[in-house]
């Protein structure tokens, strides 16, 4: 094998302990473009692109860091020991100089964008370090704590694009449907945990002793009822018929009732939801929903 093959190898290896199949949650980052109506302005649209890609380097570095405290979980868990960092095959002192080589250069060019976009960041990185280590480990907290991350990643898509057009704002609607939707998942995870791991899970994650199948039905169903009717709400909220002109947008509202019925089922019926970035690329019937979903509300809110 050639240096030059295993020089490749490795950087393949690096690449996958900043688990870029995960950094789909990131594409939060766009809410601000999109419903700004600003998608098809190039500057507006490369902005908004900087700034996920700069959420992806700071996701993967979070992921590393996780990885590195979780190691001896991960080495016997049935999926996660595959993982680079869990299998030995990067080893720990490598990863904690990937992990904080990522993360300086996502800061960096956080600030490079603008200061109230680094300062997001800063929050986003800390919340995630501290989610890390211990905050994860408390029932409930620890999936409110992921999604706030998604909410600041909301934020973030919003802040990136102020300095380029001060008018450019995200519904507080959007960021509470955000702030359920994530929720809904992280619920959904943790119900695929507890199912997985059986009599194993508190050996893994520690809060999921806490954790109940009912319970975690409970709140999947109330977290799902509450982004239906925030989103609801948003559609026919006075503002948002006023900035895009047009009322018809309650017509999204069947895409996102199927999709979370459609993820539900997913979830408690065939029992996956373990990986909500995989789910959502791989189920068909919620691939296609979501395409729909996209089509209807990208004319509703662009065609004039």
């Amino acid at each position: 094998m050639s240096l030059g093959t295993v020089t490749m190898h490795k950087l393949g290896l690096y690449i996958e302990c900043l688990r870029p199949r995960q950094w789909v949650k990131n594409l939060v980052l766009l809410a601000g473009l999109i419903f700004s109506r600003n998608l098809l302005e190039p500057e507006m649209a490369l902005r908004a692109l900087e700034a996920l890609g700069i959420f992806c380097l700071l996701s993967g570095a979070i992921y590393v860091f996780n990885d590195l405290r979780d190691y001896s979980r991960d080495s016997v868990h049935p999926s996660k020991r595959t993982r680079p960092i869990a299998s030995g095959r990067v080893s720990r002192p490598e990863a904690m100089v990937l992990g904080l080589l990522v993360a300086v250069i996502g800061l960096t060019l956080s600030g490079m964008i603008n200061t109230s976009f680094l300062w997001v960041s800063l929050a986003y990185v800390l919340l995630q370090v501290a989610y890390s280590l211990g905050l994860k480990h408390m029932v409930v907290l620890d999936v409110l704590i992921i999604s706030l991350g998604f909410v600041l990643r909301a934020i973030a898509g919003v802040e990136a694009l102020r300095d380029l057009d001060p008018g450019v704002l995200i519904s507080p609607w959007l960021l509470v449907c955000t702030l359920f939707l994530a929720l809904f998942l992280g619920f959904s995870k943790r119900r695929h945990e507890l199912n997985l791991l059986e009599d194993n899970a508190s050996q893994h994650r520690r809060s999921l002793d806490d954790y109940s199948a009912e319970f975690l039905d409970a709140m999947i169903v109330t977290v799902a009822a509450a982004t239906l009717m925030a989103y609801a709400i948003y559609t026919i909220w006075g503002e948002t018929v006023v900035k895009f002109g047009t009322d018809k947008l309650i017509y999204t509202v069947p895409f996102v009732i199927y999709g979370l019925f459609r993820y539900m089922y997913l979830v408690m019926m065939k029992n996956r939801g373990g990986s909500p970035s995989e789910v959502l690329l791989t189920d068909v019937p919620l691939i296609v929903d979501i395409a729909l979903w996209i089509i209807v509300a990208g004319l509703l809110i662009y065609a004039r």
